[in-house]
């Protein structure tokens, strides 16, 4: 060995440092890629990913699946734990929340104010189209009613369907737009501007397929599908990827006993808002305090949020699914195929999920 291939000390700890380096790197990528959502995580997995000690740099690496939601938020109660689950959840990247059926900028106080609780004040908010003849307010008026949308710090869009268009429209990716109401404003974004099936897939809290209301043996006419039926079926005979929670599954979903309780108790900021509107809208019900202290209302839209996760806790059957003018969501061989939550594999782990969600 001559002169010139001896490596000096200096030389030799600037190797060893490019390794260390490079190792380091190697490690973050590897912590990144496990914990991109995918059909091959069980929900387990997303849970425990979620209580990692990865910090939030490291989560930042994580590819997140850009979403739309769109609620009725304010009618029944559901929706807000919904949108509570929906911003828990780190593997989502909610692009617009926005309102749907009857006083639709009412509606907007609920979703600002909940926003600025979570400090997400950074996802812009739609006014969905009004409905006069439904009314003013909701029923979760008294949480929000010194609160003036003109202060939110976000964005406010005056036209919701526009601002849901235009952000499907103009993202370098697939969106998934979460619906957990009536369709009005998906039917007149479909109108507007039919490309948005090609860029979009559609995730949603919709029907009765097998079982009804509380698990009963026979189909219902679904709320978020009768109310609106014209919608429903031009939303549902749409060209995009389709997957629903009908009440097969997620008419069951109630939390009760300590489950329950881990959230009423809770000191997240969300869980809090979640049970202030909670009180209000049972108290708009004429429920009784023993009942809001024990257990949860059904909820259903919490569902659609976790399908846009994973679907690992269900049994999913693709079904042809027609909406009848009645508003029935019946099994029809001819009609568009969709990707249907028809039972549960464990439905206490789903609650085991949420509540860990919630109370985080």
């Amino acid at each position: 060995m001559n002169g010139d291939e001896i490596l000096t000390n200096a030389q030799f700890r600037g190797f060893v440092f490019s390794l260390m380096v490079l190792g380091t790197l190697a490690f973050f990528l590897a912590m990144s890629c496990s914990c991109v959502p995918n059909k091959s995580c069980s929900s387990r997995e997303i849970l425990h990913q979620s209580k990692s000690r990865l910090s939030p740099k490291d989560r930042s690496l994580c590819k997140k699946i850009p979403v739309i939601f769109d609620t009725d938020i304010g009618d029944d109660i559901d929706d807000t734990w919904a949108l509570g689950l929906l911003l828990q959840s780190p593997e989502l990247d909610v692009k617009l929340i926005t309102t749907e059926v009857g006083d639709t900028s009412a509606k907007a106080k609920i979703v600002a104010k909940f926003l600025e609780v979570a400090g997400r004040t950074d996802i812009p908010v739609g006014i969905g189209l009004p409905h006069p003849d439904k009314g003013k307010g909701h029923n979760q008026d008294e949480w929000v009613r010194d609160y003036k949308l003109s202060a939110y710090p976000g964005t406010i869009y005056q036209d919701g369907v526009q601002a849901l268009i235009d952000t499907i429209m103009n993202s370098p990716e697939q969106i998934t737009v979460i619906a957990v109401g009536p369709l009005p404003n998906i039917a007149a974004a479909l109108q507007r501007e039919p490309r948005i099936a090609e860029k979009a897939k559609f995730v949603g809290m919709h029907g009765s397929v097998r079982r009804g209301y509380e698990g009963r043996a026979e189909i219902d006419k679904e709320y978020n599908v009768v109310t609106f039926v014209k919608d429903a079926q031009e939303v549902f005979t749409a060209g995009w990827d389709m997957t629903i929670t009908p009440l097969d599954t997620c008419g069951i979903v109630k939390l009760k006993g300590a489950k329950y309780k881990k959230v009423l108790e809770s000191k997240n900021p969300l869980a809090r808002a979640i049970i202030e509107n909670y009180r209000v809208w049972a108290k708009s019900q004429g429920m009784e305090r023993t009942e809001v202290d024990t257990a949860s209302s059904t909820l259903y839209d919490t569902v659609a949020i976790y399908l846009a996760v994973s679907t690992e806790l269900v049994n999913m059957e693709k079904l042809g699914i027609r909406v009848t003018d009645d508003g029935y969501t019946i099994i029809d061989n001819k009609a568009k195929t969709i990707n249907c939550a028809m039972e549960w594999k464990d439905l206490n782990a789903f609650e085991d999920f949420l509540v860990g969600r919630l109370t985080k």
